[in-house]
């Protein structure tokens, strides 16, 4: 199993990929591909998939970590090549209206294909607890047991009902790879927290994590949650590789690879393989 950075904000240097505010993970076993997320646009992610060599066609699942544009905003360009029935799957509040505030004013910042115009290009599997997408790639379903930080935004809004609220980010979940007894927790954004869904993926899965990949918003982390963070990562013998990015920020990056150490933190910009 490998898993691939498709779609991040940093690119390999001197490479021919493409970066953009936004996150896609190609994940290939045996048995097929998943595509996790696809960035902001279709043009970024297109163009990254060619490099690749990765046809459309060749991806047997997609999964949506959640309803943000940044990780959905390349659904579009993707249907127009995907097979039809493809299987995508996502939480069923993956649909819910969402919002960032921006100069005062509401910007619409969630999907940008409705789930009437999705079902009628792919197979449509919206499900708020795990489910396998194929042997050895899970969805997380839901992660509704949230005590430690969660990674949230100020200015992130929802539609609940006729009123707009905070964003609870319900629909947030992340990936789990098992391989020969491992454990690799794959994240999009991970705003119902890195600790809860971490948490989260040793409660389903009866085992410790060994590796953790992604986008781990910590962006908005002070320096003594960060403290507390690396701390719970440190008590976690069985952890063994991080590889972050898109959402994690610059400062959680250097708190993590200062507490941990480079051989166990790694850079996992566009155009990286890491093989499971």
């Amino acid at each position: 199993m490998k898993v691939t950075c498709v779609v991040d904000d940093a690119v390999q240097r001197s490479s021919p990929f493409w970066g953009e505010h936004g996150v896609a993970f190609l994940i290939e076993t045996a048995d097929g591909r998943v595509l996790f997320d696809t960035g902001q646009s279709g043009t970024v992610l297109m163009h990254n998939l060619d490099v690749l060599g990765v046809a459309p066609q060749t991806i047997d699942a997609v999964a949506i970590s959640h309803g943000h544009y940044d990780h959905a905003g390349g659904l579009p360009a993707l249907l127009e090549d995907l097979d039809p029935g493809t299987g995508l799957y996502a939480n069923p509040d993956l649909f819910r209206e969402r919002y960032s505030i921006r100069g005062g004013a509401l910007e619409p910042v969630g999907m940008p294909l409705t789930e009437e115009e999705l079902t009628s290009e792919v197979s449509l599997v919206l499900q708020a607890g795990h489910q396998e997408i194929m042997p050895g790639i899970w969805t997380t379903g839901e992660i509704t047991e949230r005590p430690e930080k969660e990674g949230s935004s100020s200015h992130h809004r929802m539609r609940e009902g006729g009123d707009v609220v905070q964003d609870r980010y319900l629909d947030d979940m992340a990936l789990l790879l098992a391989l020969g007894g491992r454990l690799t927790l794959l994240c999009g954004c991970c705003h119902a927290g890195l600790l809860n869904t971490l948490a989260h993926a040793e409660r389903l899965f009866e085992q410790p994590v060994g590796a953790i990949a992604g986008g781990l918003h910590l962006t908005s982390a002070n320096q003594e949650e960060l403290g507390h963070i690396c701390g719970e990562l440190q008590a976690r013998p069985a952890l063994q590789h991080i590889y972050p990015n898109h959402c994690t920020g610059e400062a959680a990056f250097v708190a993590l690879t200062n507490a941990l150490g480079s051989s166990m933190v790694h850079p996992f910009p566009a155009g990286t393989t890491v093989e499971l």
